[in-house]
């Protein structure tokens, strides 16, 4: 079993072009999780590296819903959100969390950019949790309305992503599908289809 996880972790590591830091090389989304209980003081640690992620204008319009396992009741009230097939793997996770926007700015103008923050924030939480060797898989199937009415989220508050955390668990754990998802490379596009200059789709020179 420990062999399993350790290759998985070697598989999933990311291969890059070009040098980058190792948290952000080694983090990754798993679907198996332990069902070790995360120590509280690491989730605190995750959500105040969270709390001090770049906000436009210092809004700070992230706000997080938190469910551990040992929460049986609460566990199962955010785990409700979640779309079956995400449910499958995500429900074996010890803690899971909802990312909520608040889409309008403390003088009642739109924020634009809540969701960006928000995602700033996310990312924050989880390159902390790669440090405290925790993994985060941030998740966009799930029922927003489901979660704005089990919780009253107010009309101008957005839910984002649900994220499963915790300690890397065993790929044999899952359907075979979703095994074969864990023990597949990470791939991304490459550099210069996404990096521009001049004109739009025209590859910056800096990354031919």
């Amino acid at each position: 079993m420990e062999q399993t996880v350790v290759s998985s972790r070697e598989i999933k590591q990311a291969a890059t072009a070009y040098p980058i830091h190792p948290l952000l090389q080694e983090r990754w989304s798993p679907r198996a999780f332990a069902d070790t209980p995360v120590e509280q003081a690491k989730l605190l640690s995750m959500l105040e590296a969270a709390r001090w992620a770049p906000s436009g204008g210092n809004a700070q319009p992230w706000f997080f819903i938190l469910a551990a396992k040992e929460q049986e009741e609460e566990f199962a009230k955010l785990a409700s959100c979640l779309f079956p097939g995400n449910g499958e793997w995500a429900a074996q996770a010890p803690v899971l969390m909802l990312t909520v926007a608040q889409m309008v700015t403390p003088s009642g103008r739109k924020n634009g950019h809540a969701f960006h923050d928000v995602g700033l924030a996310t990312q924050n939480l989880a390159i902390q949790a790669t440090a405290l060797g925790l993994h985060v898989h941030p998740m966009a199937g799930f029922s927003a309305e489901t979660a704005r009415t089990l919780y009253g989220i107010p009309d101008d508050y957005e839910p984002v992503t649900m994220l499963a955390v915790g300690y890397l668990g065993d790929p044999e754990s899952l359907s075979e599908q979703r095994r074969q998802q864990e023990l597949t490379p990470r791939v991304r596009k490459p550099l210069d289809e996404f990096v521009f200059t001049g004109t739009w789709g025209h590859a910056s020179p800096i990354v031919k």
